[in-house]
């Protein structure tokens, strides 16, 4: 399968502002690449830039995609790891641009096998609830928004923290005063607290039936995970201290989290999150499915990866029901509810609609 060419769209899709602990996005700021090959065959792929986690703009993505698709155009599109070093050799980090490419040429691989990409994957259906994600906000907006959750038929709450401790400890408090004592409630601070704030916000929190908090120190303070995980009567995941297999391997072995979250855009894709369950697997240890702001794209891959994992046992697949106003995705994943499922088609199995790709700015290489 030689490359032909790239496309590459600026992905922008509107949605409503969502606030975590490090900043607010009033619009997802994604790329789309569309890798096209001599024998007809194209295959996509997503991301979704996050600056204030992964230090990746929009804008990087795209000065940095043209570059990547020059380095493997005229190549073999069936050798991911071969075009995925080339890449990965080119520039160090930028884990968020080399996700989509990523993506695109497992959806190539795939689509060329006659296979839906899980089976592709060697892996099996099952069944996927997702949480629903509730930004930050005042403790009665906070609350209002979990109770109409709950209403909706949400059975797990993921509740964003990490600001003034007090106030989070409120936040959740009324959050499960509002929604009883029969919800899954998970704590995402996104590095808002130091040790000691931790230690007191889990203190108190342990009366609310957590079920775990990601990531509540900043990602260089990792030295200090094993001992608050010692003394925490909450669950860790870590998520921003890992992207990939590597940092899984260290945590893992100075018993730095109970749980590790996956996101395609910080591991640099598909391949990188396939070692990172297999090694948590090995560890007894689980993993989380979760994302930036993806549309159901990259989500219909997410849910690929998922099937194929058994390491994966929770899933965050929220992102195009926190806010995103328009859908410019043909088939892929479907939403019954928070459940999640997709049909056998080859690839991901999800396209673009054509129409929202006229309204895009894009370039091909």
């Amino acid at each position: 399968m030689k490359i032909r060419h790239t496309d590459i769209v600026r992905f922008s899709i509107p949605m409503e502002p969502f606030t975590i602990a490090t900043g607010t996005m009033k619009f997802a700021q994604n790329v789309l690449i569309r890798i096209h090959t001599e024998d007809g065959l194209y295959g996509l792929g997503e991301c979704s830039a996050f600056p204030m986690i992964v230090g990746e703009t929009q804008d990087t993505c795209l000065a940095l995609a043209k570059d990547f698709a020059a380095i493997i155009k005229g190549k073999d599109a069936a050798d991911i790891s071969a075009r995925m070093k080339e890449i990965n050799d080119y520039c160090a980090y930028n884990t968020t641009i080399k996700s989509a490419f990523d993506m695109a040429l497992y959806d190539l691989a795939a689509k060329s096998a006659g296979k839906p990409l899980y089976q592709y994957l060697g892996g099996t259906k099952r069944t996927v609830e997702t949480d629903i994600t509730i930004g930050i906000g005042t403790p009665g907006e906070m609350s209002a928004s979990a109770l109409k959750f709950k209403e909706s038929g949400a059975s797990i709450l993921k509740i964003k923290i990490g600001k003034k401790v007090n106030e989070d400890i409120d936040r959740v408090s009324r959050i499960r005063e509002a929604v009883g004592a029969e919800m899954t409630l998970r704590l995402d601070a996104n590095q808002g607290w130091t040790f000691d704030e931790a230690v007191t916000a889990f203190d108190a929190l342990q009366a609310y039936n957590i079920e775990f908090c990601e990531q509540p120190l900043r990602a260089y303070d990792d030295g200090l995970l094993p001992a608050l995980v010692k003394r925490s009567p909450v669950k860790i995941m870590a998520d921003e201290s890992c992207y990939d297999h590597h940092d899984a391997k260290r945590l893992i072995a100075a018993n730095a989290c109970d749980s590790i979250n996956i996101k395609l855009a910080k591991t640099g894709g598909i391949s990188e999150a396939l070692k990172i369950q297999e090694l948590a697997a090995q560890a007894s240890i689980p993993c989380m499915m979760g994302g930036m702001l993806e549309s159901r794209l990259a989500l219909s891959a997410k849910l690929h990866v998922v099937y194929a994992s058994p390491a994966i046992q929770y899933f965050d697949l929220d992102t195009c029901m926190v806010g995103h106003l328009e859908d410019p995705i043909t088939g892929g994943v479907q939403y019954h509810g928070y459940f999640l499922d997709i049909d056998d088609t080859p690839g991901i199995g999800a396209d673009v609609d054509e129409a929202f790709l006229k309204k895009c700015e894009n370039f091909s290489i």
